[in-house]
């Protein structure tokens, strides 16, 4: 159970930094991350992350497509962590 705990703490502090460095990106014109790779660290257990992100940084939230995959995720992991 604290692998668990402890793995979901850190792929949601790596997701939220994520979010950060690819809204910095886009303010300085740069190449992005790809939005690909966002909706898979959200879907790897990083939803709380991404929902931070995207609200701390005003990131992605006019696009409904991150609101859905991360609220997918986020059943999902609950269903996991009942089951588990």
């Amino acid at each position: 159970m604290r692998f668990l705990l402890y793995y979901l703490l850190g792929i949601n502090l790596v997701t939220f930094i994520i979010y950060g460095i690819d809204k910095m990106k886009a303010i300085k014109n740069r190449r992005r991350v790809k939005e690909s790779f966002l909706f898979t660290l959200g879907m790897l257990g990083g939803f709380a992350g991404a929902f931070l992100g995207m609200f701390s940084f005003h990131h992605k939230t006019r696009k409904f497509i991150f609101y859905l995959v991360n609220m997918i995720a986020l059943i999902i992991w609950i269903i996991i962590g009942w089951w588990y």
